[in-house]
């Protein structure tokens, strides 16, 4: 039977062996980093590009904009002062967040706007950072993201998803080169940006078909008594504006 070392002196090591990874990762995120040669850029972009438009790699990478959706939904209910109870993320791409509170007003127009939404925000959000120099630190922070939205995920595929997210990027953050996080960094916020459209696109087509009747913006349309059609028309002003500003931070001149 092996011995375990439960010594002050033990314990003490392993908090200063923690304290140096954590000083790490904060001298990284927060250390500006030169962005990667425009080709690159525009190569992740046309990459992020191709994994939307081609339907099979779609289907699998559309679980990465899932999450960013849930996490918009269950950011905006705790704002608004809802009870977040939980958050559940499905194989067939779908996701469903559950929130206690009043069933109608600000609070529940604004939390059921968000998800459409959030994707592009986050994105845009990304394009800020990397136009800062801060590519390291986005990857951290998406990291920490993921960490506290694993806390409200309540089904065995929703940790499944964010682990695996969660993982990659801290494998990226942790032992690639600079140059290469940096390069990824870029790719997921084209990804972000990109994917947010497509999404808002899909809803309106199964709406035309008579299906998704229980969408964000047909609630919304209960909510508001506005059409179904005038939010999804907001989902995709939102998200191409995320877009297109965002494409600007990343490929436009520096201020």
């Amino acid at each position: 039977m092996a011995a375990v070392d439960d010594s002050p002196a033990s314990f003490s090591g392993f908090l200063a062996a923690a304290g140096d990874v954590v000083q790490q990762i904060w001298t990284a995120a927060t250390t500006p980093v030169a962005a990667p040669p425009q080709a690159v850029v525009l190569a992740a972009g046309l990459a992020a590009l191709a994994v939307v438009l081609v339907t099979p790699v779609w289907r699998t990478a559309r679980h990465v904009v899932t999450i960013a959706h849930e996490g918009a939904h269950a950011l905006a209910a705790t704002l608004t002062g809802r009870r977040l109870d939980g958050i559940r993320l499905h194989s067939d791409t779908s996701g469903l967040t559950i929130s206690a509170g009043r069933p109608r007003g600000v609070g529940m127009v604004v939390t059921s706007f968000a998800g459409y939404v959030g994707p592009g925000l986050v994105g845009l959000g990304a394009a800020w950072l990397l136009r800062a120099g801060y590519a390291v630190g986005l990857l951290w922070l998406l990291v920490a993201l993921l960490a506290v939205l694993l806390l409200k995920i309540r089904n065995l595929f929703g940790l499944w998803s964010v682990l695996l997210a969660g993982v990659a990027l801290v494998a990226v953050s942790w032992w690639l080169e600079p140059d290469a996080q940096s390069t990824v960094a870029y790719a997921v916020t084209w990804f972000l940006l990109l994917g947010s459209v497509r999404p808002v696109l899909e809803l309106q087509s199964q709406r035309a078909r008579g299906q998704a009747r229980q969408s964000d913006a047909d609630q919304l349309a209960r909510l508001t008594r506005l059409p179904g059609l005038f939010w999804v028309a907001m989902f995709l002003l939102v998200t191409v504006g995320a877009l297109v500003l965002g494409a600007w931070w990343i490929v436009g001149p520096a201020a």
